[in-house]
């Protein structure tokens, strides 16, 4: 097995994609610098640096703490191309114009060090063409790498090779991009657009089309191609809107200048014309969110859509029919067939949409991809799809669904009188029931199944994600159950592995109640017994939200405040179990971790947590304050801050923890969870959140291995009174200044006498189970107050914060 490191990697191209590459790979921790021309005035990296500062104000935001743009090198192609010789990777994003790019080979070419990999993030152009300025000795190790935008957020990187690529190259390059920079990665064809983009303008462009035809706005078509069909939230035109109706045109130009009559044979062609519409909008400047004008508008406050027959902008947000609503929620065979014979005009329009798709993706299958399965998950992680257009079609019926497909052709209501391949028909996959078997997903252009690429990066996925069909085994069965309820499941992988417990909570986004509670208690104590680390973690995005309010309720209602603070004293003291357990406990972190779960994650030996992990005491947005500990761990943390500075007084190692929870800050990021005290500089930030358990089930190991001791119990400095009179002073003016109301001014005191300790001398020695008393104490006398009440309520009913 090849070791390709990547010490450094230079970006080629300051714009918007090359600045937000090297981001996303400072945020990885790789090494970057960026390259661009030399400013004609003033400083030669002008351009480069105005590009790294205009990082800091884009939203989303592409670096995971600002901060860290300080961190990206800046260069220019006149003085520094000799650091090229210290780079592993070059990523080339300049403009997409064919001349530019292969003239900056030219000259970059004797710069390049020996084993290094050249790679163009060129989203379309013929990456074997561009290959052709390379001199012999560099060809093969270049080919493309196709970021999808925002760099950071989207999952999909697609490869393409060259006939001269060596295939090693496009191994290690997988590599590194899926587990140092937390990519999902398709192999695609050199053909125009490659994949995702070839499937998924074609698609966009069939929606437009479509919808005309069957005379549906643009706020309807939305609503109807969004959540509602397993899409992205911002449908069609919305998206269009976003990503730039001038990007989404040289997409488009792309296709039609290499497909067609003369080119590239394609059935398609014709749909590939830029619609009229488009065409306006850009000859007026409009381009989508950019310049404020798309095919929506907003005004005030309000969303305007574009009506195309006027081109004025009329008031939109009409919705679809409650009756596609109600069909979509179907099972898909008996979606589609719904959708399929409808009369309205809006099921008949997805029957379309959905049909042009299957119908495209199975006609282009060989010439673009090496399988289906890379047509599926490039649907996925670059336009945002649940599923498919491959695992759609198959879950609702193959051959049901291609007979209803070959029918629409043979009757002239389909964008292409091309028939569908003979292989949907007959011989593997119609046998098979579909392109995905357990033994691989189907190569139109080698006729069998292919399995998943068998590379040593994978063997640290337990459980990748998968296409529908491919029959993965699900967490939620795999490996051995030593216990499982509704709250909870403990268990263990099977094989080398099994030898630390996992648990995961099975509730609803990970709530934690007294269940949760028990279950994680009787974790610890099983993993004391028979493991060498007990690890929390669940395969989604969300590691836990939090103290399950409702469980809560009963008791509430029973007993009042006392009844809950005994709930409150139960979930406190396996917080500390978890912290003196004889084992590491390490909390595997992915996605939002907030109040109770961040209180979960603070209390564990070791954190490991994906690149998005959102960590944060939220609970003043339900007016509470944390209870489960998580202000007993500000305060301990502030005096073990204070115990390593030669400033032992507490109180300034004290405010950045007690802003965070008066405030409800969460971390925008594993990096920025870190910055707040949530994460320690010794825990783990995983990119990949597949690689997640791997690295988790790792590091508790280890710890076991090098003789882990839980921390002695021994107190620890307040800041006192005298710190508790400094901090309301300041919250005394942001309540009389407005800044804050007279609710917020109390719960925050209240939450300022717990990190301080109380009414006591600043320095005086507290305990754990000290500081959590107050925190009961505060947290209870909140559930009686009636703002409190009101804001619980209100969160509960419409999942929003109550300002009061």
């Amino acid at each position: 097995m090849s070791h390709f490191l990547v010490k450094k990697v230079a970006v080629l191209g300051a714009g918007v994609m090359g600045a937000q590459i090297a981001a996303h790979l400072v945020n990885c921790r790789v090494p970057v610098v960026l390259f661009d021309l030399p400013a004609k005035e003033g400083p030669k990296n002008g351009i480069v640096t105005k590009a790294i500062e205009g990082l800091k104000k884009l939203k989303p935001a592409p670096l995971g703490v600002a901060d860290d743009a300080a961190l990206i090198g800046q260069a220019n192609y006149e003085e520094h191309l000799e650091q090229l010789l210290e780079c592993d990777l070059v990523i080339e994003a300049i403009a997409e114009r064919m001349d530019w790019k292969t003239g900056l080979y030219e000259k970059i070419a004797p710069f390049i060090a020996k084993g290094a990999i050249v790679a163009s993030n060129t989203s379309g152009l013929s990456i074997t063409t561009l290959s052709q300025a390379l001199p012999d000795s560099l060809k093969p190790r270049f080919c493309g790498i196709h970021f999808f935008n925002p760099p950071r957020y989207m999952a999909l990187v697609e490869l393409i090779n060259t006939p001269t690529t060596e295939a090693a190259v496009l191994d290690d390059l997988e590599a590194f991009v899926t587990t140092a920079l937390g990519k999902g990665v398709v192999r695609a064809h050199d053909t125009p657009n490659f994949i995702a983009n070839r499937v998924g303008i074609a698609g966009l462009l069939a929606t437009m089309k479509q919808a005309e035809a069957f005379g549906l706005t643009y706020d309807v078509v939305d609503d109807l191609t969004g959540k509602k069909l397993g899409r992205a939230s911002s449908g069609t035109f919305r998206t269009a809107d976003v990503v730039g109706l001038d990007t989404m045109a040289h997409v488009i130009k792309t296709l039609q200048d290499n497909l067609g009559a003369g080119k590239i044979e394609d059935p398609f062609a014709a749909l590939y014309g830029t619609p009229p519409v488009l065409a306006a909008l850009l000859d007026a400047k409009s381009l989508g969110q950019k310049t404020g004008a798309g095919f929506y508008k907003k005004v005030g406050r309000d969303i305007l859509r574009l009506d195309p027959q006027s081109m004025d902008y009329v008031p939109g947000g009409a919705k679809a029919d409650e009756v596609v609503g109600r069909m979509l929620k179907k099972p898909a065979g008996e979606r589609l067939g719904l959708l399929r014979h409808a009369q309205g005009a809006e099921p008949r329009f997805l029957w379309a949409v959905l049909r042009d798709q299957f119908h495209y993706a199975a006609v282009h299958l060989a010439g673009i991809a090496e399988s289906a399965r890379d047509i599926d998950l490039a649907m996925r992680w670059g336009f945002g799809a649940s599923q498919g257009p491959f695992e759609l079609w198959q879950e609702a019926g193959w051959l049901k669904v291609a007979n209803w497909i070959k029918e629409d052709i043979d009757a002239g209501k389909a964008l292409s009188n091309a028939p569908l391949p003979d292989w949907v028909f007959s011989g593997p996959v119609a046998a098979a029931g579909g392109v995905h078997t357990p033994e691989g997903s189907w190569s139109a252009s080698s006729q069998q199944f292919i399995a998943r690429r068998r590379l040593p990066v994978y063997e640290r996925q337990h459980f990748p994600e998968a296409v529908l069909g491919a029959k993965a085994p699900s967490f939620a069965m795999a490996g051995t159950t030593l216990h499982e309820d509704d709250a909870i499941r403990l268990w263990t992988l099977d094989g080398p592995d099994g030898d630390v417990l996992i648990a995961s909570i099975k509730t609803k986004m990970h709530a934690i109640s007294p269940d949760v509670a028990e279950g994680l208690a009787r974790g610890v104590a099983l993993a004391e017994k028979s493991y060498k680390g007990l690890v929390i973690w669940s395969n989604d995005d969300n590691f836990s939200v939090g103290a399950d309010l409702q469980a809560m309720l009963p008791a509430f209602m029973v007993g009042g405040a006392a009844m809950i603070d005994g709930v409150e004293a139960e979930l406190q003291q396996v917080m500390l179990r978890l912290r003196y357990a004889a084992v590491p406990v390490v909390s595997a972190i992915r996605g939002l971790a907030l109040g109770g779960g961040c209180e979960l994650a603070v209390y564990s030996a070791k954190r490991v947590a994906a690149l998005e992990s959102y960590l944060g005491l939220v609970e003043v947005g339900v007016g509470l304050v944390p209870g489960a500990g998580g202000l007993a761990y500000i305060a301990r943390r502030a005096a073990e801050n204070a115990a390593k500075s030669s400033n032992k007084d507490v109180l300034p190692f004290l405010l950045d923890g007690f802003t965070a929870a008066a405030m409800a800050t969460v971390g925008t990021s594993a990096l920025d969870s870190r910055k707040l005290g949530f994460l320690l500089d010794s825990d783990v930030i995983v990119p990949n959140k597949h690689e997640l358990l791997f690295v988790a089930l790792n590091e508790a190991r280890a710890l076991y291995t090098s003789g882990y001791r839980a921390p002695l119990r021994r107190p620890f400095p307040v800041a006192g009174r005298n710190g508790l009179a400094t901090i309301k002073g300041q919250l005394v003016n942001l309540r009389d200044g407005g800044f804050i109301s007279g609710h917020d001014f109390h719960i925050a005191s209240l939450i300022a006498g717990v990190v301080c300790g109380g009414d006591v001398d600043a320095g005086t020695l507290v305990t754990e189970d000290y500081l959590m008393t107050l925190e009961r104490k505060a947290f209870c006398a909140l559930l009686e107050h009636p703002k409190s009440q009101d804001r619980i309520l209100g969160m509960m009913s419409t999942g929003k914060p109550v300002r009061n």
